[in-house]
């Protein structure tokens, strides 16, 4: 076995801008932003929401998959929330048997200049935008000052290989994040550009969904066992 035996990504528990942004890719006015503005995305907490969601999937987490051998999370501040409340679900014995870290390369994809702008101030800043990003695509196209999700896929590589020389064998989970998770998919699933340009109508990931990934002997590669569980 030349991978983790099993592979449980958990996106972050509901964040402040979650609940402010609603899904949206820029803010719709100043009201809507009033609580967030001026908050770097690794400062974003969670929300009392997020905390009992994050505490209900560690018993689920707990119960279904046991001790893990490594925890990592992105090191941003919605993802050590996360992990600590499902790391609280463990007895003190069983979370002493597990390593956590925190690991760069598993963080948000930035959104560059735009983060905390409303839509009318996009517009106005970087009237190419909509133009650009119809012709790249959502793949390739990279937000000014930011990321293109083919930038996360590039990290997420580094971190999978390090996975793969270092942990086989082992249970891993990691908690992360909506675009970082994108990128895990893309590479584990062998995912085509077009795949990827953006998550289909009710497939993009819920706050701590599970996606699970167990390694298939006959396949010699992780293989997707489910997707966007969410158990609370």
């Amino acid at each position: 076995m030349d991978r983790p035996s099993v592979l449980l990504l958990v996106r972050h528990a509901e964040s402040e801008r979650n609940r402010v942004k609603r899904g949206a890719v820029y803010f719709a006015d100043e009201e809507m932003r009033r609580t967030v503005k001026g908050i770097p995305d690794h400062k974003i907490p969670i929300t009392p929401e997020g905390v009992e969601q994050a505490r209900k999937t560690g018993w689920i987490i707990r119960d279904r998959f046991g001790v893990f051998d490594y925890v990592y999370h992105s090191g941003y501040e919605r993802t050590k929330q996360t992990t600590e409340l499902i790391l609280d679900a463990y007895r003190p014995e069983d979370r002493a048997l597990m390593q956590v870290r925190s690991n760069h390369f598993l963080r948000e994809r930035d959104p560059g200049h735009t983060y905390d702008m409303t839509e009318a101030e996009a517009d106005l800043a970087f009237p190419f935008l909509r133009d650009y990003w119809a012709t790249m695509g959502g793949f390739f196209a990279v937000p000014p000052g930011g990321e293109s999700l083919a930038q996360v896929v590039q990290r997420v590589y580094l971190f999978l290989n390090t996975l793969f020389r270092d942990r086989a064998g082992e249970k891993v989970a990691v908690v992360t994040h909506g675009g970082t998770l994108r990128a895990f998919r893309f590479l584990l699933e062998r995912w085509d550009y077009d795949r990827a340009l953006k998550w289909p109508p009710g497939e993009s990931p819920k706050n701590c969904s599970l996606t699970v990934y167990e390694f298939d002997r006959a396949l010699r590669r992780l293989s997707l066992k489910e997707y966007n569980t969410v158990c609370y």
